[in-house]
């Protein structure tokens, strides 16, 4: 094994001012990746609507880009371990910025999901990349501080991504398809200011190997498993031969994946880091967050549009609560986890309260005040600013520099995972629960479940519908909302009892773990 090269990070503490100007490439990235997602959030119903796709394509637009950023989000973790931290950085971003442009060119809701699914890709990679390259120049103590500058970037893009998307719907000289190719150019700048202002230390070691081969099983297993979600109870029951197939298969395709980790020379999840204390809480309380964070609130420009009537705009600016909870509770908290050195109570507390969120949005129907579902979206956005990002603390501060791409992309993956699981699952309990409600809706009403006008009620392009039939659909998705949120709460209680079984967490200050050995003159314990 070769020596790893020597950087300036290596050798002393980064000042504060160096830290920022290498920052702002990060967070300009970070600022491109999710702002490209976010603007699509509320302008998807329009977009689906002019494919002419159904609920099911609706759910998956969002499922196959989560689906392969969780699969692809392991592999760029180890790359990270590898190479330079720096170009898979800007690899990442051209990667997800011409999967937008492909989306923008779709031309069916298929073309869309396969283009998401390869924007996913890119995604993957930000979403892992960053947070390896904060560890590498931030000590986890001082990190908290830091977190806060992240969390208002999250926020900037989550609030003003889906106003923006919502204008550019409603503006009829742009149309949605620009929702995709506006990244672009800001993509092009963020590359540049990256290539300025970030020096990372790279670490190459010879006879590398990448576990291809257990990343494509662990994708094939969730990927079968989630079609099966989408599909079960309406195209085929619960208890019949797909049902045993698919499931069959899709516990098969995992179990090898196990099986393959526990051997490969270079895991793609590594067990010995999964199976220590910190790690294992940390991956179950981001599986829960993911679910029920992922799986919520992507529904909720769904709600405000089809089931309440709103434009996109307007939907964009009634998220606004949601992501106004996750700016101040990360910003602030960071700030207090740097002063104390304590990430515990803040994991706890963010957990506690998103579930309290959700347990108010699951009682709202297609008439609930405005007023009381923005005090709701708005705890779910503090419960999310105060855990999500912590938990990746928690377990950074665990272990050594040399495993911060691992250890962060796994953070990432499952909590991915728990994203692309909350979408797909809570999008088919959705789709389920409008189809029974529209049939009994329709029979009341005296209109045949056949017929001309109720027979288009699985499309999302409510304009083709006549308007005694668009206010059914929209009762019906108004009132089904409610009921995914429901189970985010119950969801969201597993990552409370993660949370409240951590040990308490000291954060060190320094960057690597041999370094703080040393500091304390002592052995520093294995991470439990």
């Amino acid at each position: 094994m070769s020596a790893p090269t020597t950087t300036r990070a290596e050798q002393g503490a980064m000042s504060h001012r160096e830290i920022l100007e290498a920052l702002s490439g990060l967070l300009l990235v970070l600022f491109v990746a999710m702002s490209s997602a976010t603007i699509v959030s509320t302008a998807l119903p329009k977009i689906i609507g002019a494919l002419n796709g159904s609920q099911t394509q609706y759910t998956w637009v969002v499922t196959a880009s989560l689906l392969t950023a969780t699969a692809t989000t392991p592999i760029w973790g180890k790359l990270a371990d590898l190479y330079s931290k720096k170009a898979l950085v800007q690899v990442s971003i051209v990667v997800f910025v011409l999967g937008s442009i492909v989306a923008g060119f779709a031309q069916s809701a298929g073309q869309l999901i396969a283009a998401r699914a390869f924007q996913g890709i890119g995604m993957g990679g930000v979403q892992a990349l960053v947070q390896v390259a904060i560890a590498a120049m931030i000590p986890p103590r001082e990190r908290g501080r830091y977190n806060g500058y992240l969390g208002g970037v999250l926020a900037l893009a989550t609030v003003g991504g889906p106003l923006l998307g919502g204008v550019i719907v409603d503006t009829s000289w742009l149309g949605w398809r620009w929702c995709f190719f506006i990244g672009a150019p800001v993509a092009v700048v963020a590359l540049v200011v990256l290539q300025r202002t970030l020096h990372l230390p790279v670490f190459r070691r010879d006879n590398v190997k990448i576990d291809y081969a257990g990343a494509s099983l662990i994708a094939a297993g969730v990927s079968i498993l989630l079609i099966w979600v989408s599909f079960v109870d309406s195209s085929f029951g619960w208890v019949s031969w797909q049902t045993f197939a698919m499931v069959g298969a899709g516990l098969v395709l995992l179990a090898t994946a196990v099986w393959v980790e526990s051997r490969a020379a270079e895991p793609v999840v590594p067990l010995q880091i999964v199976r220590q204390r910190t790690t294992a809480l940390a991956i179950l309380a981001s599986l829960a967050v993911g679910m029920a964070m992922f799986g919520g609130s992507v529904f909720l420009g769904q709600y405000f549009q089809i089931g309440r009537g709103y434009s996109p705009t307007e939907a964009g600016l009634l998220t606004i609560p949601l992501m106004a909870g996750v700016l101040v509770s990360s910003t602030i908290s960071g700030r207090m986890i740097t002063k104390s050195g304590k990430v515990k109570p803040y994991i706890v507390t963010g957990t506690i309260v998103l579930v309290a969120g959700f347990a108010m949005l699951s009682t709202m129907d297609h008439l609930t005040p405005l007023w009381y579902i923005g005090v709701g979206m708005a705890l779910v956005g503090i419960g999310v600013g105060m855990s999500m990002q912590n938990l990746v603390l928690a377990v950074q501060n665990t272990v050594a520099l040399r495993d911060i791409g691992a250890a962060s992309s796994t953070i990432a993956f499952f909590r991915s995972l728990g994203g692309t699981i909350g979408v797909s699952v809570l999008g088919a309990v959705l789709a389920h629960r409008v189809t029974d409600s529209i049939t009994s809706q329709l029979a009341a009403a005296g209109v045949p479940a056949g017929s001309s006008g109720g027979g288009k009620t699985s499309s999302l392009n409510l304009a083709e519908l006549p308007p005694t039939i668009q206010h059914i659909v929209r009762a019906a998705y108004g009132d089904a909302t409610g009921h995914i949120f429901l189970i985010s709460a119950g969801i969201g209680v597993v990552g409370v009892i993660a949370a409240l079984l951590f040990r308490q967490i000291t954060l060190r200050s320094t960057i690597d773990l041999a370094a703080a050995r040393k500091a304390d003159g002592a052995p520093v314990p294995a991470a439990r």
